[in-house]
């Protein structure tokens, strides 16, 4: 029986002057994760031998042009560019977030032309990305532009999954941001990623409340009664097991998270606070709702520690197991689904 060829995972090297080309290299640095995947590295052999030799690590690469060359077994540098760029580790400088950039964009090309099967996305500076063709405040904003579907920020562990109704915009712009119309997107969204990308058959969803307390019935803002709770009621007359919205300051300190399988946090800090406190170093960033699935570690570009050696790769390697995994439940997702008087054609014409 010939053997299934192994995933394909992309990697966009990030902020060259952060940690995210030692978190990648130490990842496959153990020979073991080959067995799991192909990895390959959209940046430059120069570059990568750079950081191989800055930070002592022990690693042997494959050089290719093109994603569509890469070798399994090896690790795969895509060359995306020539000249050698100046690292400066610990610096957030224009070059450090053109470079982000330029492997972004080829990693997310040869995604779109299933080069590769799965992105994994090291660490990004919000600031020094920005350009004439680049203002987006981070990677799910330019992926949801990029890719077909309706995107939503899910950082997950094994046993915990937080999404947010709101992501990257300032705390005075959520209450007006929140509309019965994202409550339903987000929450259809958060639905059927928990089916098709981690195999739960009727998942039961938690909806955190915009203000404290809920709004204690109006007395502290009225978005909870006029806009949350109608919008929850809809859903689940319509079938969708979801419930809140439920005052965010105890929702994880009761515990009363591990009554559901996903949480839908109203804002960012609201829901990436609690999952970061309780799975920092193994949770992950996943892009959930897309044509494409991308994962990223749950940590910034952590200059204070860049060239160091000091990164610890525990949540880049997680961000790999994740994305083989949601890969491997969404394919096998689909093909259940198919339709089985297609499925039934095929069969007889062959």
């Amino acid at each position: 029986m010939k053997e299934t060829p192994k995933i394909k995972l992309g990697i966009s090297i990030g902020d060259l002057n952060g940690i995210g080309c030692e978190v990648a290299l130490k990842t496959f640095e153990d020979a073991r994760m080959l067995d799991f995947c192909t990895p390959v590295i959209f940046a430059s052999n120069k570059t990568i031998s750079q950081q191989k030799s800055d930070l002592g690590i022990d690693i042997t690469f494959n050089g290719v042009r093109d994603a569509s060359q890469v070798v399994e077994g090896k690790i795969n540098i895509v060359n995306v560019w020539k000249e050698v760029p100046n690292i400066e580790y610990g610096k957030a400088t224009e070059e450090g977030g053109k470079y982000a950039i330029k492997s972004l964009r080829a990693a997310v090309v040869a995604l779109k032309e299933e080069k590769i099967d799965v992105l994994v996305t090291a660490p990004i500076n919000k600031n020094n990305v920005q350009a004439d063709d680049f203002k987006f405040p981070g990677h799910t904003d330019f992926l949801a532009q990029e890719l077909n579907g309706e995107s939503l920020m899910f950082m997950v562990d094994d046993t915990l999954r937080v999404g947010l109704l709101t992501d990257h915009i300032a705390v005075k712009d959520v209450a007006h941001a929140i509309t019965p119309k994202l409550i339903r997107h987000k929450v259809a969204t958060m639905e059927k990623s928990l089916k098709m990308d981690f195999g739960i058959r009727r998942p039961k969803i938690a909806l955190l409340g915009i203000n404290p307390h809920s709004g204690d019935n109006g007395t502290i803002g009225e978005e909870d009664d006029k806009i949350m709770k109608p919008a929850v009621q809809e859903l689940f007359n319509k079938g969708t097991l979801v419930y809140g919205p439920y005052s965010a300051d105890s929702f994880f300190g009761s515990s009363t998270h591990t009554h559901f399988d996903a949480v839908l946090a109203a804002y960012h800090d609201q829901g990436l606070i609690p999952f970061k406190t309780l799975s920092f170093g193994k949770g992950v960033n996943y892009t959930a709702g897309l044509e494409r699935i991308r994962t990223s570690p749950d940590h910034g570009t952590a200059y204070e520690i860049a060239g160091k050696g000091k990164a610890d790769e525990s949540s880049f390697k997680e961000a790999v197991f994740m994305a083989i995994k949601v890969f491997k439940n969404r394919s096998e997702y689909i093909e259940l689904t198919q339709n089985p008087l297609q499925k039934q054609k095929t069969k007889r014409a062959s």
